[in-house]
């Protein structure tokens, strides 16, 4: 069988290396996002929007920090494209690359009252870069980890999650730091340049890390057994609609949960008297325990399964979206910590983390890399777009409640549950196994079989009803 040839190119020294390189190429990824980030809130309307009103400029700025995410998807195509085609390996430095290049150039940029509009055009421009490129990171990454394994594929899988509250840590720490350290005005002035150009030292170790990880087993298998495989977003169309679909679903409460936590909650924290260092101290703090809780839900999810975890994580995203706004009211450090550490460390990992095992689940090996990618980049789209929608909804209401945006994140929980409960459990699939195979028109063979059944669907299935045999 497919999955016994692939298994036996696999050691756990390579495992435990493509995990370390997913870690720190999601750490990259993060930690400029992150940046990012907490920059469009507190900085750039400053720096790139100064011709426009406070409350206008937040929003200008709060959406260039958008454009990124919706970057991400087209990017998902492209890396997932040559990746599923050329190999995970290259794309994977080749996207590290272009990420640690463009925040870079990020703080290189001249003002607005510098450029004038050719100042944030660039901003904009390479914050599309940037996105592309992120695009294609994450799948890759987390597949390299899970297509290197031969159990636990949740755990390991996991350490590319595991690099995003990292990430968010560190840049937090560097920008808490620099903030600290030369005072507002200096930071708004030019400070907020060196997180970002401090980024190239962690792009060094990333590609050192990266290059020494062999390429992954089952592309290689996949290769031998489909070499004149089709173009990999038709395949994932065609074949795997519904299932990319609910994919986008499963992934969307916990991306628009994220933007909240780490994007809106900064901003909104401000606008109602919460110092910066505050609530910058209190992300830092949360991002900390979100580390251990992506790595040890997404352990318990080898366990018990997928579904449990995500569904228990959408509950409870729901009824902490309605608590997360009085607790930052409170103007209390240590309410406010509490609040972000349940909210980040805790509930958002029940989703978040078993995302990557899952994600891996979904789609056959020829086109794995554009489906989990796509399906990931599209419900990413969440987190960036959320920190916009509640700004708008808050500024349109012109009410002080915060109940609308406790509804918003109420409904997409509820999207998620319905589309987890459609996918079923796929904790026990084999990724060896073809699950929707080309049919003879579209290959000019006879059908490949899948490990479970010796026939191979043409259409989409779900994924409930194929429940691949135990890893």
């Amino acid at each position: 069988m497919a999955s016994a040839k692939s298994t036996q190119t696999k050691s756990t020294p390579m495992l435990k290396r493509a995990a370390a390189s997913a870690y720190l190429g999601s750490v990259i990824e993060y930690y400029d996002f992150f940046v990012y980030s907490v920059c469009a809130a507190l900085v750039f309307k400053d720096v790139f929007f100064s011709n426009l009103t406070p409350a206008i400029g937040t929003l200008a700025s709060l959406a260039t920090f958008a454009t990124g995410y919706l970057a991400r998807p087209l990017g998902g195509i492209i890396f997932g494209h040559f990746g599923d085609k050329l190999g995970r390996k290259r794309m994977l430095i080749v996207s590290m690359f272009t990420i640690g290049i463009a925040s870079t150039a990020i703080g290189l940029l001249p003002t607005y009252d510098q450029a004038g509009l050719i100042a944030p055009v660039l901003l904009i421009l390479i914050r599309v870069i940037q996105g592309v490129a992120i695009g294609g990171e994450w799948g890759g990454a987390m597949l390299m980890s899970a297509e290197h394994s031969t159990s636990n594929r949740g755990f390991w899988a996991s350490f590319t999650s595991a690099g995003a509250p990292t990430g968010q840590l560190v840049s937090a720490l560097v920008i808490a730091g620099t903030l600290a350290a030369m005072g507002p005005d200096a930071f708004i002035a030019w400070g907020w340049r060196l997180p970002f150009l401090a980024s190239v030292l962690l792009l060094v170790i990333g590609v050192i890390v990266r290059s020494a990880v062999d390429e992954s087993p089952e592309f290689l298998a996949a290769k031998k057994r489909t070499p004149k495989a089709g173009i990999p977003i038709l395949a994932t169309l065609r074949k795997q609609p519904l299932t990319l679909l609910l994919a986008v679903g499963v992934g969307l409460s916990a991306f628009m949960f994220q933007g909240l936590l780490t994007t809106y909650s900064i901003a909104y924290g401000v606008q109602i008297g919460i110092e910066r260092q505050t609530i910058l101290n209190a992300l830092s703090f949360s991002s900390f325990f979100a580390i251990f809780g992506i790595i040890g839900w997404s352990r318990l999810s080898d366990t018990i399964g997928r579904r449990p975890l995500v569904i228990a994580g959408a509950v409870f995203i729901a009824v902490w979206g309605f608590a997360l706004f009085p607790l930052l009211e409170t103007k209390n450090g240590i309410i406010i910590t509490i609040g972000m550490v349940v909210g980040q460390g805790i509930i958002h990992p029940m989703i978040y983390g078993p995302l990557a095992g899952l994600y891996s689940e979904l789609f056959d090996t020829e086109h794995r890399y554009t489906g989990a990618s796509l399906g990931y980049q599209i419900a990413g789209i969440g987190a960036g777009i959320s920190p916009v929608l509640f700004a708008a909804i808050m500024s349109s209401t012109g009410s002080p409640s915060t109940i609308p945006l406790s509804i918003v994140l109420l409904v997409v929980a509820a999207i998620s549950i319905l589309c987890i409960w459609r996918l079923g459990e796929t904790k026990s699939r084999t990724l060896s196994e073809q699950r929707f195979a080309e049919t003879p028109a579209a290959t000019g063979a006879a059908p490949t079989g899948t490990a479970a059944t010796g026939t191979a669907p043409t259409t989409d299935t779900p994924p409930a009803a194929m429940e691949g045999p135990t890893q």
